[in-house]
C-alpha cells in the first residue's frame, strides 16, 4: 500500500471488524427470531363466488380459512394468487389489509380477483374440442408473512368430475 500511513490501515481494518460484526448480529437476531417449533399455517379455499363487475370483465371473491397452529399471532401483508382451469390460467388476484389470526385460531379472508378473458375463450375452445367429462384445476398462492418468516406458498390440485356434480352420495 503506496502512500498509505498506518492510520489509514488500522482504519480499514477496524471498519471490516465493524462490518463483519454486524452481520453476525443480523443473522443472529434473525435465527432468534424464528421459533423451531414453528408449523406452517393451513390454507384452504373455502369460497368462489361471481359478483358483480362494472365492466365486461367478469369478477370474483375467492374466500381462504387460514389455521394459524402457532403460538404467535399471524400478520398477513399481503396475498397473491391464481386459479386455472386444464392449464389456462383463469383468475389471477391480489391483497392486503388482512386481519391479524391470532395464535391457536383461524380467521378467513376474502379476496377479489377478476377473470383472463382470452384464457376464458381458450378454455372454451379446448373443451368444445375435446368434449371433457371432467376438468383440471389448479389454485396457488402465495402468503407474504410479516417479520422474518418465509412466504408460505399454496398449491392444491384437483378434478372436477361433470358426472359427480350432481349426484348425492346417501351415508346412512
Amino acid at each position: 500500500m503506496k502512500g498509505s500511513t498506518k492510520n489509514d490501515v488500522a482504519v480499514l481494518r477496524l471498519s471490516q471488524k465493524i462490518a463483519v460484526l454486524l452481520v453476525v448480529a443480523l443473522f443472529l437476531h434473525s435465527c432468534a427470531t424464528l421459533d423451531p417449533n414453528y408449523e406452517e399455517p393451513t390454507v384452504i379455499l373455502s369460497s368462489f363466488r361471481a359478483v358483480p363487475s362494472d365492466g365486461i370483465v367478469p369478477s370474483f371473491e375467492v374466500g381462504l380459512r387460514i389455521i394459524n397452529p402457532n403460538a404467535t399471532p399471524l400478520d398477513l401483508e399481503g396475498v397473491v394468487y391464481s386459479i386455472s382451469l386444464q392449464g389456462q390460467e383463469l383468475v389471477k388476484g391480489v391483497g392486503k389489509g388482512f386481519p391479524q389470526i391470532e395464535g391457536y385460531s383461524e380467521g378467513n379472508i376474502k379476496l377479489s380477483a377478476s377473470a383472463n378473458l382470452l384464457s376464458g375463450v381458450r378454455l372454451i375452445t379446448g373443451m368444445m374440442k375435446q368434449k371433457n367429462e371432467s376438468l383440471e384445476y389448479e389454485f396457488e398462492a402465495k402468503l407474504d408473512l410479516a417479520g422474518f418468516y418465509p412466504s408460505l406458498k399454496i398449491s392444491e390440485t384437483g378434478i372436477l368430475n361433470f358426472n359427480d356434480l350432481g349426484k348425492v352420495e346417501n351415508n346412512q
